[in-house]
């Protein structure tokens, strides 16, 4: 494996009414291809952020992407994302939402017959060939997640981003899909970013998992690399030391770490503004 995408020192501002607001400061990360990456954080903590930056739907203020060499403008096919909202068109069928997504990419370069036979192919990666006649409203959330990730599996992406794409889901469904995921993964070798508020769907998934500090101005606080054996069965890593001491390691970071920073933050703070034990100072009161 080698460097493959390469965010460096990435810092983005929004226009407020207040003036700018500094979502990210100088997020360095680099990944390797066919590593699957999780970001993880407190909300506001700008993992969506960085995930739409990667898309190319954000431009960053400082720094910038490179994918494969090539600096990163604007959204493209090598990236696909998947967010939590499967977003599927709800006229159309699980094959005709595959099938718009196959025409963009592959339109001119595949044959009627190689477009029908890839989408297929695709929805039989998260096994919905049964429900591939099925508009939205015809099948459950699971579904239509696994129809979401097949539209961006079809669009043959070197970078497959995922923003909380199970988190909407019971418990059971959320575990067939994480398989269903890992098998997949195996099986393209593609690269994956996702974001998520599980730490045990951190864990069980990723090779890295990548700690974001609490914003504004957030950044990246600690990496977590995770060497677990692959294919990774959930229930024999229950009781695996490995899994528990890295799981401990995510969670001391969130709830404790983090707790000390914004702490710290506080009386730093009010320190500045004069106010002492919490209270407000004169002219708040």
């Amino acid at each position: 494996m080698h460097n493959y995408l390469d965010i460096s020192q990435v810092s983005i501002e929004f226009p407020t009414p207040k003036g700018p607001f500094k979502a990210l400061d100088r997020v360095d990360l680099k990944i390797q291809q066919g590593e699957f990456v999780s970001l993880i954080g407190h909300s506001g903590c700008g993992k969506s952020t960085v995930l739409n930056i990667v898309a190319g739907l954000y431009d960053a203020t400082e720094g910038g992407i490179m994918l494969g060499g090539k600096e990163v403008k604007g959204p493209g096919p090598e990236r696909a994302v998947v967010f939590q909202n499967h977003s599927l068109l709800p006229w159309l069928t699980a094959y005709q939402n595959v099938e718009l997504a196959v025409k963009q990419v592959f339109k001119g370069k595949k044959s009627k017959q190689e477009m029908h036979d890839w989408i297929c192919h695709n929805l039989e990666l998260v096994h919905m060939t049964h429900a591939i006649d099925k508009r939205p409203d015809e099948i459950s959330g699971g579904m239509k997640q696994r129809v979401g990730i097949a539209r961006a599996l079809a669009m043959e992406p070197s970078v497959l981003l995922m923003d909380e794409p199970f988190g909407a889901l019971d418990a059971l469904t959320r575990a067939h899909l994480q398989d269903s995921l890992m098998e997949i993964q195996t099986d393209l070798n593609n690269t994956v970013i996702m974001i998520t508020h599980d730490v045990d769907e951190a864990v069980l998934l990723s090779d890295r998992i990548v700690m974001m500090t609490n914003g504004p101005a957030a950044t990246v606080g600690e990496i977590l690399h995770v060497d677990l054996e692959r294919p990774r069965d959930r229930l024999a890593l229950a009781n695996d030391p490995k899994y528990v001491d890295y799981r401990a390691q995510v969670l001391t970071f969130l709830y404790e770490k983090q707790k000390k920073v914004e702490t710290l933050d506080k009386h730093r703070t009010n320190a500045k503004s004069g106010t002492k034990n919490n209270e407000p100072n004169a002219k708040q009161a």
